[in-house]
């Protein structure tokens, strides 16, 4: 370990409690409480219209009509929020070298303490990136098959298109819509039990900002930009006021 990593580690670790580094502005924490709350709604609205079984969901939505009224809807602001989401994050979520690394190493990282044995990792490491790439694959399969089952909305589609969707098409459209629609809703509870797991990580999207042992822990190489930028918070302690860490 390098004198500068050394007086890094012994800095957060020595405040970690009172050392506080930004990780989401408040815009992006509302934009991805709109898609989390998007999500779950559709997720209810279409388990309720897929079996008879679960039709008792469209109690929720006031009933079977205004569920399958409002289930395309919800996807439209959906698709327009994750979008919002996709630009905000896309440039952080890029392939690097360290995430093969990280995946070989995986076993590490579902054991205490097996951080010491992984890479450095930036912003996200690879599993965050594949949540990241999973569900924009999903989202714009999910988006293109729901087109082709939205009853209301289809007719505008084929006249912009000058094209006629079939009875098959549309058969393989809600085979598809379906299975790609219980793999995100997987990817999904993946991502949420990920964020309880790891202690401190809910922070980020509740309170905007992590502890520095976090970001030491689980994210060193942006704590570092982080450290080097003086981007970082130091709360009132016993002998100190609110500043900027040097």
């Amino acid at each position: 370990m390098t004198d500068q990593a050394h007086n890094h580690h012994h800095y957060v670790d020595d405040t970690e409690a009172h050392v506080r580094v930004p990780r989401y502005s408040g815009m992006a924490r509302i934009n991805h409480w709109i898609v989390a709350i998007t999500f779950t709604l559709l997720a209810l609205s279409g388990f309720a219209l897929f079996h008879p079984s679960l039709f008792g969901l469209t109690a929720l939505f006031g009933g079977g009509q205004n569920a399958r009224w409002i289930h395309p809807w919800l996807g439209i602001v959906l698709v327009i929020s994750f979008f919002g989401l996709f630009l905000r994050f896309v440039s952080q979520n890029l392939p690097e070298r360290t995430d093969a690394q990280w995946l070989s190493g995986i076993r590490h990282v579902l054991s205490a303490g097996g951080e010491a044995y992984l890479p450095e990792v930036g912003k996200y490491n690879a599993g965050q990136k594949f949540v990241f790439w999973s569900q924009t694959f999903f989202i714009v399969v999910l988006l293109g098959s729901g087109l082709l089952l939205w009853q209301q909305g289809l007719p505008y589609i084929e006249n912009a298109l000058g094209i006629r969707i079939s009875i098959d098409q549309r058969r393989w459209a809600a085979v598809i819509h379906a299975t790609v629609a219980v793999l995100t809703i997987l990817v999904f509870v993946i991502h949420v039990y990920s964020a309880i797991w790891v202690r401190g990580t809910i922070d980020a999207m509740t309170r905007g900002s992590v502890t520095g042992g976090w970001g030491w822990r689980h994210h060193r190489r942006w704590l570092r930009r982080k450290v080097r930028e003086g981007d970082i918070d130091v709360e009132p302690n016993g002998d100190g006021g609110k500043g900027r860490a040097p």
